[in-house]
């Protein structure tokens, strides 16, 4: 209870930050200091130390850019900061699971010492990434949610935007910039190619001009596995050339 009013104290949303600017950081940091139910309890400057802190302070948000320099990225970062925990549910089915096994195996009591076996404590859940970022392609917003972000943001927009995003994304609601939305909702109208996580790698390995052999050094692969995915690439974007299939990307903003 607070004091002055006598209303319940609402416990406020813990938020990590990460982003590669130091006077980035300093800017949101002073901005959501002076945000009520918002504290933030750390700083990341890269996708590694997110990782690290969001696992060692449990915060209720991370507020994730995308470029973060050397090191993994944001989306990667994201991918690892909000992969799923082990839920009780699950722990349920690998319980039954385990007396199956046992069952079939004849070994005597199986069932009582499956059942009477302690349960472990669930892992707490997973923390809510919500995206800042200024980049906002379709292959970005794909990448991004398909990672598990719960929101994406353009820096662009004003405090109270962000502030009520934040709250959102810690009640596990998504949010997306206007921009953002606007994208999100012309895809599904008309649907563009699909790609695959690899298949935008060496798209975007195509589009910085580099050869079959360079592309399968920069992301240790076969040749053979390049020409492999350059041909679905093709087959999906409707092209036979690099130039084109680059030129398709571009327009169709399918490029990280």
């Amino acid at each position: 209870m607070t004091p002055s009013t006598g209303e319940p104290a609402h416990t406020p949303v813990r938020v990590l930050l990460c982003d590669d600017h130091a006077v980035v950081r300093a800017g949101l940091l002073a901005l959501l200091s002076s945000a009520p139910g918002i504290e933030v309890i750390g700083e990341a400057e890269d996708g590694e130390e997110a990782v690290a802190m969001a696992a060692a302070l449990r915060p209720d948000v991370v507020l994730m850019d995308l470029q973060l320099g050397s090191g993994i990225d944001g989306i990667e970062a994201t991918r690892r900061i909000a992969g799923p925990g082990d839920r009780p549910q699950d722990v349920h089915r690998e319980r039954e699971r385990e007396r199956e096994r046992e069952r079939e195996s004849g070994r005597p009591h199986v069932h009582d010492r499956a059942h009477d076996r302690p349960v472990p404590p669930p892992t707490p859940p997973a923390p809510h990434v919500l995206v800042l970022t200024t980049y906002d392609t379709d292959a970005d917003i794909t990448r991004a949610i398909e990672a598990g972000a719960t929101g994406y943001l353009l820096k662009a927009e004003r405090p109270e935007e962000l502030f009520s995003a934040i709250r959102a994304a810690a009640a596990g609601r998504t949010t997306l910039s206007a921009p953002v939305a606007h994208r999100v909702l012309a895809q599904m109208r008309s649907p563009r190619p699909t790609l695959t996580v690899r298949e935008r790698d060496i798209l975007g390995q195509l589009a910085r001009g580099l050869s079959n052999r360079e592309i399968a050094r920069a992301l240790f692969i076969s040749e053979a596995t390049v020409k492999t995915h350059l041909g679905r690439i093709y087959d999906k974007l409707g092209v036979d050339t690099r130039a084109g299939a680059v030129s398709v990307a571009k327009e169709q903003r399918l490029l990280p």
